[in-house]
């Protein structure tokens, strides 16, 4: 069971990254982590950004969920 866990916990882990560097990046610096990039922000996405998106944050859960498995299953 636990090597079962680890190989979908480092599959989980690579897919994931995969999707978050797959992501466009939309800073421009300091100025936008202070309000400068609201205008950028606020145009909207498309259909495939929203979809990768839910991916992301799909497989994300998932990796935190076999994180917290993984705790249980060899603190025993």
């Amino acid at each position: 069971m636990t090597i079962a866990l680890i190989v979908a916990y480092l599959i989980v882990g690579a897919i994931d990254l995969v999707l978050i560097l797959l992501h466009s990046g939309r800073g421009g610096g300091i100025s936008d982590m202070f309000g400068g990039g609201i205008g950028a922000s606020a145009a909207g996405s498309t259909s495939v950004e929203r979809n990768l998106d839910r991916m992301t944050i799909f497989f994300s859960l998932l990796f935190v969920f076999l994180t917290i498995l993984l705790v249980f299953q060899l603190g025993e």
